[in-house]
């Protein structure tokens, strides 16, 4: 089976969501270690929660992130009777949904508790937040990487099996 028509559409599209998605949580990986070793107290708190540096992550990310689970769960359906083809594809669908989970329980967790920290005093619980926050991010990143790995196997794949 060759990609072409709307096979090809969906695979570009796909592939683009993946990787737009993927994207901002790499970009928080290779931030977290400097925000954990080097940066302050104040100057994370500051940046992090008070001065909305993340709020593009948010508006443009999380569209990005359900199309990530929605548009290779259409791939598997259009590649179904391609066994390897599909099984990648649902592959990347649900890691991909458990990176969504996994930043709903850990990060969004992490922000409920950040949204309550008044500017005037520093909280008490202010290192195991910071870094149920990071490494929140370095766990969603992981799982979206391994993600993408299925969905670009599940591209690579598409008629090279002889099946």
């Amino acid at each position: 089976m060759q990609l072409h028509g709307s096979l090809l559409f969906w695979s570009t599209v796909t592939a683009t969501v993946a990787a737009l998605s993927l994207g901002p949580s790499f970009a928080h990986v290779l931030e977290s270690a400097p925000r954990l070793a080097r940066w302050s107290p104040d100057l994370w708190r500051e940046t992090t929660v008070y001065n909305e540096q993340f709020w593009v992550f948010a508006a443009v990310g999380e569209p990005l992130d359900v199309a990530a689970i929605l548009f290779p769960a259409i791939l598997a359906w259009l590649m179904r009777s391609d066994s390897p083809v599909f099984a990648y594809a649902v592959a990347a669908t649900v890691l991909y949904l458990l990176a969504l989970v996994v930043w709903y329980f850990w990060v969004q967790g992490a922000n409920s508790i950040m949204a309550t920290w008044s500017v005037s005093a520093f909280p008490l619980e202010f290192e195991a937040i910071r870094l149920r926050w990071e490494t929140g991010h370095i766990a969603v990143a992981t799982l979206k990487l391994a993600g993408f790995v299925a969905l670009m196997l599940s591209l690579l794949t598409v008629g090279r099996l002889g099946i």
